[in-house]
């Protein structure tokens, strides 16, 4: 994954940077991401359009969607997140 696939005016070194992960990596989008933070029963499925990768960790920028999910990278791939952040500065704060 290259560049462009951040949100715009960040770059993978500030990324890095703020969230202190020299090893910070933009994971590929198509993974099926799951936000828990509705009742027990009522979890909703969310459209990636950005995913970036912290060892077992992971923050995603839904599609038509300007917060940041926080969650934790299964086996398969797939996400599991639990918590939303208002911005990505905040989210990498957060990690």
């Amino acid at each position: 994954m290259t560049g462009e696939q951040l949100l715009a005016g960040w770059t993978l070194g500030e990324i890095r940077s703020v969230s202190g992960d020299r090893e910070a990596t933009v994971l590929d989008s198509d993974r099926r991401v799951t936000w828990l933070g509705r009742p027990v029963g009522e979890d909703e499925r969310l459209f990636p359009e950005i995913v970036l990768g912290f060892h077992g960790l992971c923050l995603v920028k839904p599609v038509d969607d300007d917060d940041w999910y926080m969650g934790s990278l299964n086996d398969d791939g797939s996400v599991d997140c639990w918590c939303a952040y208002a911005d990505l500065r905040e989210a990498l704060r957060g990690l």
